[in-house]
């Protein structure tokens, strides 16, 4: 019987790549995933078409998302023996003058570049050390981006192929390394050794808890009974993330191979994508991958002709954030309503239909290819001491670069910020920064030079979280904002347990009547008792952190919310019953703008003349503050 490698290499050898591998023609590449759909990148994609048609000198490829959200649509062009480019803003009329002039031609356009854009284009120094050649596999995105400092800034493991690769080309997956750590793995170690390895990289859960991933993989392969499971958590449901469908939709095959990877360490023939179902990009191409996969004898009855069994099926969620704890997605696969059960027992001992079962999210895997190829000791130097390897974000909120981005465990909140996010736009200063989703805390500006890990974060009253890090400046209302976040837990708890059913809605009418101007005193210590018992008492994990942005923003900024209780003021004006607007009348020059854009008619004056607002009758949706061209309306 061949080993698997040899199957492998065999495969490889039929394969046709798309874009991946040493670019032998001009290749224009357009990103094509939802932040791009959005943008219009589809349109794009049907001009560049329209204006390469019948031209065979040059191919058109399909491609994720780099990261670069806030400058889509987004296209590459690649030539032979030339930096490739990228262009930003891509509509459908720059699209046509790109291929005219740069793909056809030879006159590249540099102000459409990427390096054109103040805060990703800045140049990296000279003389910067070039990726080595070992690393290839996770090298190849910094090597032809390593010149801006957007990216140099980053370390791509989980994202090592996004934007690299055609996400629906088995081909070009192969083309950079695909599947071989699964053939290492079949052909050369244990199951045991296997395990091994990911104990010893230190890889956590990048779910949210950073559980060690190598001791989960351990008590699955351990636990008696059989069959056993392997199953993917792709129900990313924070607001502001989109980390896991970012990668599923530009490299979906890395989760595959890594799924089939867990299942031959663990013993299991069955394995499970749990992905919602507003996700239909990332469904899509992880169906395609599947297919390929197992036409190609990679998944299957015999997979790479070792005999190994491994089946793998998509489910879809239906939008329940609850379903990312793991026991309520178990249930929901079951066909149950997604609600969790206590624990122990846990699922790596009874799982799916009561058998031992290992759940991990989709960063998590995506790591697992290059771990196994690269080795334990590669990936564990980079990180800190106990947080080992990168962590994917998706920076959103108010800073100038917006995006996905992923970075060593140990850069601080200043350099995703400033560094690589490009500050806060619009002259702002920074006020805090969200992370770890509904479920973290907000880290004032005194925690900006704090290192990302998960130990760091914890010990600053925040959590990882799956990702998601919104920053905030310093118009933001951090009472408004535990209110949202609030709002959107206390709506997504299954109900199961009273601490997080009860406890979270009281909290949050506690909330509303602060920001509606009729709190008092003893709501805070309300705030605190109730909270307090959610996080004692809850059954799972989003009981237990629901209340973590209410009580983090209390300790951070108690100012805030004893100007609502004690002030009846919102000091950044966003809490619309709390404010007064009013026109200063030295400054007015009665040009009426604020009068025409009132909905309720409430402001009045003649021409040239001082306006007045009737307080009365002013809703306060802050329409005509926006409006005056000469800043004669202040907030009170």
């Amino acid at each position: 019987m061949s080993s698997a490698v040899e199957v492998l290499e065999k495969i490889k050898r039929d394969a046709s790549p798309i874009i991946a591998g040493e670019v032998k023609e001009p290749q224009v590449l357009v990103g094509i995933a939802t932040c791009a759909l959005a943008g219009g990148a589809q349109d794009t994609l049907d001009a560049v078409e329209s204006a390469m048609d019948g031209n065979g000198s040059a191919g058109l490829g399909k491609v994720g998302c780099v990261g670069c959200c806030n400058l889509e649509p987004l296209m590459e062009v690649r030539k032979p023996g030339e930096p490739t480019r990228m262009y930003v803003n891509v509509d459908p009329e720059r699209a046509a003058e790109i291929v005219r002039r740069d793909v056809m031609g030879n006159s590249p356009i540099e102000d459409w570049q990427m390096e054109a854009v103040e805060g990703i284009g800045a140049l990296a120094p000279e003389g910067a050390p070039a990726p080595g050649e070992d690393h290839d596999i996770v090298d190849r995105f910094t090597r032809d981006w390593r010149r801006l400092d957007f990216f140099r800034r980053q370390t791509r493991i989980c994202l090592r192929n996004v934007g690299r690769i055609d996400p629906e080309s088995i081909d070009d997956y192969l083309a950079v390394g695909g599947y071989s750590a699964l053939a290492k793995c079949l052909s050369e170690l244990s199951r045991q050794e296997v395990i091994d390895i990911v104990k010893e990289s230190g890889l956590r859960g990048r779910g949210g808890a950073g559980f060690p991933t190598g001791l989960k993989w351990q008590f699955t392969h351990d636990a008696p009974g059989d069959p056993k499971f392997v199953v993917c958590n792709a129900d990313e449901g924070d607001p502001g993330a989109f980390m896991d469908r970012s990668t599923l939709e530009g490299d979906p095959h890395s989760v595959v191979e890594a799924l089939a990877i867990c299942a031959y360490a663990v013993g299991a023939k069955r394995g499970f994508i749990y992905v919602r179902a507003e996700y239909p990009l990332a469904v899509e191409r992880l169906r395609i991958a599947i297919e390929q996969a197992t036409e190609r004898g990679i998944l299957g009855d015999d997979v790479l002709g070792t005999g190994h069994e491994f089946r793998l099926e998509i489910r879809l969620g239906a939008g329940a954030f609850v379903c990312g704890e793991e026991t309520a997605l178990l249930a929901s696969i079951e066909g149950k309503r997604g609600m969790p059960r206590p624990r122990p027992p846990f699922p790596a001992a009874s799982g799916l239909w009561g058998q031992p079962t290992n759940i991990n999210n989709v960063e998590t895997l995506a790591n697992v290819p290059a771990i196994i190829l690269l080795g334990a000791e590669w990936y564990s130097s980079i990180g800190t001491e106990k947080s080992k390897g990168t962590k994917v974000f998706a920076l959103a909120g108010n800073v100038v670069n917006t995006g996905l981005i992923e970075v060593p465990m140990g850069v601080t909140l200043r350099e995703v910020v400033y560094d690589i996010g490009g500050g806060i736009p619009g002259g702002k200063e920074f006020k805090a920064a969200q992370t770890g989703g509904p479920s973290g805390g907000c880290l004032p500006t005194k925690y900006l030079d704090t290192p990302i890990d998960y130990e760091s974060l914890k010990a600053a009253g925040a959590i990882m979280g799956s990702g998601g890090l919104i920053v905030m400046d310093d118009h933001t209302c951090m009472v408004d904002i535990a209110k949202f976040f609030l709002t959107f837990t206390q709506d997504e708890s299954c109900g199961k347990c009273t601490p997080c059913r009860e406890g979270t809605k009281r909290m949050l009418e506690v909330l509303e009547r602060i920001t509606e101007g009729k709190g008092e005193a003893l709501d805070l210590e309300r705030l605190k008792r109730l909270g307090a018992a959610a996080q004692r008492a809850s059954l799972c994990g989003l009981g237990q952190s629901a209340p973590n942005p209410v009580l983090s923003t209390m300790d951070q900024f108690p100012e805030e919310y004893e100007a609502h209780i004690h002030d009846d003021r919102c000091p950044t004006g966003v809490c619309s019953a709390l404010v007064s607007y009013v026109i200063v009348e030295e400054t007015c020059i009665g040009c009426g703008l604020c009068k025409r854009v009132c909905p309720v008619h409430c402001i009045a004056g003649e021409a040239r003349q001082p306006h007045e607002i009737d307080d009365a009758i002013c809703v306060r949706c802050g329409a005509c503050y926006e409006k005056c061209p000469v800043d004669a309306i202040a907030i009170k």
